[in-house]
């Protein structure tokens, strides 16, 4: 299947998808389910007008490639002797998350990397729950967060 027949197929929207899966006999999603719960965000993105740009889509694949305003760079550094990747968020030791940034660079050249962790184990993100999502953002003061040295922006980021 071609780049463009998929786009199209994706651009016709969520009431296409839900009267073609009528059309061919099969049932609709049970509310409560985790696919009617997916398909109402889906729906609610859509007349929000919030969408972001689909530059891939595959169902089959189950993937999908986003333009984002915000590119991210994975670099290669050294911490403590051994290799990393700058700025990808990863499972914790001391917290529940960690990830390393660069803090500038040294005298020969070399990138300064600061290890930072962050939010608590055992508690759940909760990010597709809008509520919880905006009132946690705002609380945080989430669109003030601009540097990377820190374990607030990294926690904004997440969420």
């Amino acid at each position: 299947m071609k780049l463009t027949n998929i786009l199209d197929e994706q651009s016709k929207g969520l009431w296409h998808n839900i009267n073609q899966k009528k059309k061919s006999g099969r049932k609709s999603a049970r509310k409560g389910s985790k696919a009617y719960k997916a398909a109402v965000k889906a729906g609610n993105k859509l007349k929000k007008g919030k969408s972001e740009n689909v530059l891939y889509r595959s169902n089959k694949l189950r993937i999908e490639i986003i333009e984002h305003s915000e590119p991210v760079l994975f670099t290669e550094a050294e911490y403590q002797g051994r290799k990393i990747k700058l700025n990808k968020i990863m499972q914790g030791d001391v917290k529940k998350f960690k990830v390393y940034v660069s803090n500038g660079k040294n005298k020969d050249g070399s990138l300064k990397v600061k290890k930072v962790n962050f939010g608590q184990k055992g508690m759940v993100i909760k990010k597709d729950n809008p509520g919880a999502r905006k009132s946690f953002r705002a609380r945080h003061k989430c669109d003030q967060k601009k540097d990377k040295t820190t374990a607030g922006y990294w926690s904004c980021r997440k969420w």
